[in-house]
């Protein structure tokens, strides 16, 4: 397969209105059942390049850029009033609402795979089933503050410092080498991260503003998590059919933590991917496409035993 550049006018770019205003980029691609696909972190809709092509043969891929991320917008808004998981998941509503969809099958990894969870749970009627891929999820629970595991979350704490995005985005050598780090470590198949790619991501995260806007996800969170402390949890679980493939490899949400899937996952099924690591739908792009292939048929094989869709 030949390098794909971020920009290639066969993917068709389109801009939708989210929530505030917001306009987001995305790119659609295909016929069918709308599936809805959601990047991670350092990443935007170019990490589904592999698939995207291949999955339109059957479906109606929707692949957008997260707010702060890629070409949509970047508003400058304190990151716990505008860039929570809550505040992404309102995002993707306005957007199917521009385009005229009800109900989407949804892929999701990394910060993808946690706004895919916030869908599906605060928004059910939404969401058909889903595909994520190495998935953070409360089952992990107290695990990933082991001292064992934190010193692979230390990018977390160092994006919650102010400073943080003035120091990698110093210039675009300083994004290429942190870009670099993680492209490198994270991922298990080395072959999979192709330099004209890299180069392009790059190319993206060096803009003005860009390292910033992306990492206020981060800071989010880490106020979210200062301000819930002894707080009522939610109901986590999740009732749609779920499709989960994780790569053994990855360093950072481990596949040992796949054990309690079915605290949450309520109906699931689960593939381990032997030699992969974070970046799934890079490495992996033929089990990519199985596993979201089989969350679209489980979502047809649930509608028809529930007499159609709720």
């Amino acid at each position: 397969m030949p390098d794909r550049l971020p920009d290639d006018p066969a993917w068709g770019h389109g801009r939708v209105a989210g929530s505030g205003e917001v306009m987001l980029h995305y790119i659609r691609l295909g016929a069918g059942d709308p599936v809805l696909l959601l990047h991670g972190w350092p990443g935007f809709s170019y990490d589904w390049r592999r698939v995207l092509e291949p999955l339109s043969g059957f479906a109606d891929v929707i692949a957008p850029d997260f707010r702060g991320f890629g070409e949509s917008d970047k508003p400058d808004l304190p990151p716990a009033e505008g860039y929570t998981p809550e505040i992404l998941a309102k995002d993707l509503l306005a957007l199917l609402d521009g385009l005229g969809i009800s109900q989407v099958v949804v892929g999701g990894y990394d910060i993808g795979a946690t706004v895919a969870q916030t869908l599906a749970r605060r928004h059910a009627d939404r969401v058909r089933a889903l595909a994520l891929f190495n998935p953070a999820y409360p089952g992990i629970g107290g695990r990933r503050f082991d001292p064992s595991v934190q010193r692979e979350f230390w990018y977390q704490h160092f994006h919650a410092l102010p400073w943080s995005d003035r120091l990698i985005a110093h210039d675009r050598e300083t994004v290429r080498l942190y870009l670099e780090y993680f492209y490198d470590h994270w991922c298990g198949r080395k072959e999979a991260i192709r330099e004209p790619e890299f180069e392009a991501i790059v190319d993206v995260y060096a803009r003005p503003g860009a390292v910033r806007a992306s990492i206020a996800y981060y800071r989010a969170r880490a106020a979210q998590r200062q301000t819930q402390t002894g707080a009522q949890p939610e109901d986590s679980r999740i009732r749609q059919p779920t499709v989960i493939a994780w790569g053994e490899l990855d360093p950072v949400i481990l596949a040992a933590w796949a054990d309690r899937l079915g605290e949450t996952f309520l109906d699931h099924e689960l593939s381990l991917l032997p030699g992969i690591g974070h970046f799934v739908p890079i490495e992996a792009p033929e089990q990519t496409i199985e596993t979201i292939r089989r969350s679209l048929a489980l979502a047809r094989q649930h509608e028809r035993g529930s007499g159609g869709r709720s």
